[in-house]
């Protein structure tokens, strides 16, 4: 007896805790609902602090959470939902588990595995192929089934139907589709059970009236309605991008370069704009298709704008280093190498890849190693290079898509073509179709991009001004020719050719009123050839008084 008077204070107090908090949770919730019901982003973001209370006393409460994650949504912070609810990304359980398994090997299967992906494993400006990848039905049907859960309907459907389109806008478009998916799959068996569950009399209740106008003019339907119907645009637009990325894709593996860069540029020009990872990656792509068609100033362009929205793009970076490395602008080649090392050991300090734990890469952590042992190689072969002096006979034929022996007129429109597609001023017209998942970070992109933008046209102009020399020096033989004949009256063989025509034209036909003739940047000769053609009489002129 003396035990159950000493317990039955502690559980008296403990009760009455647990009602406290339970009051005070249902209180915040209150509010926070309040708030919410206006959508104003002041009230909305008002409420955050009343729901973050709430999870201090409930941190599991399942309602709690989805008002905070709908809250985030409403303020576009969308990386804080994905931190606040990455566990059920399908791409994250995919590596999760992927990581588990490569945990669970012995350390004799490490190190072959370590020695097989050191063998395989080749620096892209070295051979000048690209490791991309496919569209995967495979890889698409793991991250379904990943986001298919057994507790999948007891989580509720409001996670994945909040999380995937925080997903879409930060370019996890995959995931985006199965997570969308699978909310609105598991919506319906919601809608579905509880309708069933209900009787016919419920239905003819007054609860829900027989008037269809009152039915849909109510706040709450409206409001699910508006949402099932945004989800749907949104889950159409996603798929949309996926399939031309696909195609794009698709396309560069096939090696048809033109056709990958068309679908790659409907993405990129297009009205609607798409998320700043998403675009990051399309320029990327472009890019290396622009170097497989040989138009290294435009892979260049769509590698700096890709390293101006992810600036620890490791893709954009190798690409970039390789197109320097192709016209033999070493320095800026050597620079980009060294922040891609200094990238890699920063991943292997940090012993995880840059950025949040649910980005997606395009390379693994385990091959990370072997990457930074082939980037030394390369390094000290280019160090070795710049030794030799190769600084300063940069190809600027390749830079802007000329041939050896082009003419000026051929360097004339492709300097104007890459100086008007290339201007530093519409260095920043791309930001305006990119839908940044944080809206500070829209300054520094433009600044970044302008940088880079300003260095390119720099190059463009040395290129034209390098190029115009070269054509310039192939033709002072031909210029003293003509000078020399010029000078002792005579007339160039080609212009000779020319006035014997227009004098038997003279002769056999009566002169028109135009006399059409070459032109000739000689004086000399234009004196010559109309003395020849008999051109030496005075031209009659009539003048008439102007009226004012």
């Amino acid at each position: 007896m003396a035990t159950t008077r000493n317990t039955s204070p502690a559980t008296g107090e403990r009760k009455l805790w647990w009602i406290t908090n339970k009051k005070m949770v249902e209180k915040c919730v209150r509010e926070a609902k309040i708030l919410m019901a206006t959508h104003q982003k002041g009230d909305v973001s008002a409420a955050l602090p009343l729901l973050d209370a709430a999870l201090v006393l409930a941190p599991r409460m399942d309602v709690v959470l989805e008002m905070k994650a709908k809250c985030l949504l409403t303020l576009r912070r969308f990386k804080e939902v994905a931190d606040m609810l990455h566990h059920t990304i399908p791409s994250f359980k995919i590596a999760t588990s992927d990581e588990s398994s490569s945990l669970g090997s012995s350390s004799s299967t490490e190190s072959s595995s370590t020695l097989l992906i050191r063998d395989r494993l080749k620096f892209t400006s070295s051979e000048g192929e690209h490791e991309l990848k496919c569209f995967s039905i495979t890889d698409l049907k793991r991250k379904v089934m990943a986001g298919l859960g057994k507790n999948a309907e007891k989580e509720g459907h409001w996670r994945y139907l909040v999380l995937g389109q925080a997903c879409c806008h930060l370019g996890l478009l995959e995931d985006a589709i199965v997570l969308l998916q699978t909310g609105k799959r598991l919506a319906a068996a919601a809608f579905r059970r509880e309708s069933v569950s209900l009787s016919d009399d419920f239905f003819a209740s007054n609860k829900f009236p027989l008037s269809s106008e009152n039915f849909i003019n109510s706040p709450l339907q409206t409001q699910k309605k508006m949402e099932s119907e945004s989800i749907a645009h949104l889950l159409c637009h996603i798929k949309l991008l996926v399939r031309r990325k696909t195609a794009a894709i698709a396309a560069l593996d096939a090696g048809i370069y033109s056709e990958a860069i068309r679908h790659f540029s409907k993405i990129l020009d297009s009205r609607r704009g798409a998320p700043q990872a998403f675009l990051a990656q399309c320029y990327v792509h472009r890019a290396s298709a622009y170097q497989s068609a040989g138009r290294i100033a435009d892979a260049i362009s769509d590698c700096n704008k890709a390293l101006a929205l992810d600036t620890s793009s490791i893709q954009a970076l190798t690409v970039r280093a390789s197109l320097f490395e192709t016209i033999r602008c070493l320095p800026d080649s050597l620079h980009d190498l060294e922040h891609l090392k200094l990238l890699y050991n920063s991943i292997l300090r940090d012993k995880k890849l840059p950025g949040p734990v649910w980005k997606s890469h395009a390379i693994q952590y385990r091959e990370i190693p072997g990457k930074l042992c082939s980037l030394a190689s390369k390094i000290q072969q280019l160090k070795q290079r710049v030794a030799e002096g190769e600084t300063g006979n940069v190809d600027f034929h390749v830079l802007m898509g000329l041939k050896r022996n082009c003419s000026r007129s051929e360097l004339e429109r492709s300097h104007l073509l890459l100086s008007l597609k290339h201007k530093p001023d519409r260095s920043s017209v791309f930001i305006e179709r990119c839908e940044f998942s944080d809206a500070n970070e829209a300054d520094s992109v433009r600044d970044r991009a302008r940088f880079s933008a300003h260095f390119l046209h720099r190059l463009i102009q040395k290129g034209y001004t390098n190029v115009l020399a070269a054509i310039t020096e192939q033709d002072p033989t031909q210029k003293q020719r003509n000078r020399s004949a010029a000078r002792h009256g005579a007339v160039p063989s080609e212009i000779r050719g020319d006035v014997a025509n227009l004098i038997d034209n003279k002769t056999t036909t009566p002169a028109p009123s135009v006399c059409q003739g070459v032109f000739c940047r000689d004086l000399a000769a234009v004196g010559s050839l109309l003395s020849q053609a008999g051109f030496n009489r005075s031209i009659p002129l009539k003048y008439e008084a102007l009226s004012w």
